[in-house]
């Protein structure tokens, strides 16, 4: 029995996708008892959408980005067909709107690649750790940041250098803005946080920054201190609610996610039923990517499917405890550190250890702190950056300071 497949969009995955379904079909026949086939191909310079959709038992959606690509999801649905998206766009942005079309579709929704690569997160979580409490999903789900900051840490290049790398390598878009600003990471946790905690949450309200501003000076005084950088999202229960956030921080070496390097993802998943598991696999690239997805055309030619329940509304907390990684070039003269210290003090910031650094008639003062509050530390930034000795603005980074330990 042939099982049809419409493909909307041919490019990097299309074509992964399109080359792999044909070379796995009769493995999968041989399974599952039916054939999985292209029964027809919608790109900008072919095919005609409902055409595809009438001739087709599920619809692949690899446009990408969030019109038409949301349009076509929806109409898909309407005429019953059972999709399969590696969108990460417009499932952080309309994923309520998509997850009631297809309850009220009785159709299957499957998105594994949207998040990951070829790492198992979404359908982890959504179902092999549904009956568990989630707290935490905390993770590296960038594959072009983590190679950028795995070569400026491996081989002491500037953050131009290294990004030129990725791009040669085609681990990086010639315009890898989506990726370094860290919205991409954004998107996926918006998702994750969505599956794990049931809670609406759009792209808009996941706060990110990127790896733009950090330098291979941070990196190698951060390697002096044990510490490795990576570009980390994290989705938690906090406080009575839900934060999720995307931002660089600095890992100690006992951190499960420190020592994954190159284009690599990983998702560390916490609840108290199954302490912690760490998930790691290849994060970019087209061939994972299709691989991820014709896993989730197998998964919906075999029903039942299950959709995330309705989603349940809950404060978002934006005020957060973390410990910091400061880096301030200063004038080299007595009481400069003395005044630091006291304006840290004063916000209620502890130095945890500092590295100095003479410079001639300068200094740079590498700190690491205690855990605080953001919003205190911000503003004792903020009063440091005026002081008159300043030779530049404050630069920081995040520090997680916790490890796992395996259970008995």
């Amino acid at each position: 029995m042939t099982f049809r497949v419409g493909l909307l969009g041919r490019g990097t995955v299309g074509a992964a996708f399109s080359e792999l379904l044909e070379e796995r079909a009769p493995t999968i026949e041989a399974a599952i008892g039916q054939r999985p086939e292209i029964s027809g191909v919608l790109t900008r310079s072919e095919g005609d959408f409902d055409e595809v959709v009438a001739g087709s038992d599920l619809v692949v959606e690899l446009i990408g980005g969030v019109e038409p690509a949301r349009e076509y999801i929806l109409g898909a649905m309407a005429a019953g067909k059972h999709v399969v998206t590696a969108n990460k766009a417009v499932l952080s942005q309309h994923s309520e709107e998509i997850y009631e079309a297809a309850r009220a579709a009785g159709v299957q929704l499957r998105f594994e690649a949207a998040v990951g690569g070829v790492v198992p997160v979404i359908r982890v979580i959504h179902e092999t750790l549904a009956a568990a409490h989630i707290d935490r999903v905390h993770g590296i789900v960038n594959g072009t940041t983590n190679f950028i900051l795995s070569e400026m840490t491996r081989t002491g290049a500037s953050y131009d250098e290294a990004l030129a790398e990725a791009q040669e390598l085609g681990y990086a878009e010639a315009d890898p803005s989506e990726d370094v600003s860290g919205r991409d990471a954004a998107a996926k946790m918006a998702i994750i946080a969505r599956l794990a905690f049931g809670v609406p949450i759009n792209l808009d309200e996941v706060p990110y920054e990127g790896i733009e501003h950090l330098t291979a000076d941070d990196i190698a005084y951060a390697k002096e201190l044990g510490l490795s950088l990576k570009l980390v999202g994290t989705a938690e229960r906090l406080d009575g609610g839900i934060s999720v956030r995307v931002y660089p921080a600095f890992l100690y070496g006992a951190h499960p996610l420190a020592s994954v390097g190159g284009s690599f993802n990983a998702v560390t998943i916490e609840s108290p039923a199954i302490t912690e598991i760490t998930l790691s696999g290849p994060g970019a690239g087209g061939p994972q990517t299709a691989s991820a997805v014709l896993g989730d055309v197998i998964s919906a030619m075999i029903p039942p499917p299950t959709l995330p329940a309705p989603a349940v509304p809950q404060p978002l907390v934006t005020d957060v405890v973390s410990a910091f990684y400061l880096h301030l070039e200063v004038a080299d003269r007595p009481g400069v550190l003395a005044q630091i210290a006291e304006i840290l003090g004063l916000q209620e910031v502890s130095v945890k250890s500092v590295v100095q650094k003479g410079l001639g008639d300068d200094a740079r003062l590498e700190m690491v702190l205690h855990p605080v509050l953001e919003s205190k530390f911000k503003a004792a930034v903020g009063l440091i950056a005026r002081l008159e000795f300043m030779r530049s603005a404050p630069r920081f980074v995040r520090v997680i300071e916790e490890t796992f330990e395996e259970s008995p």
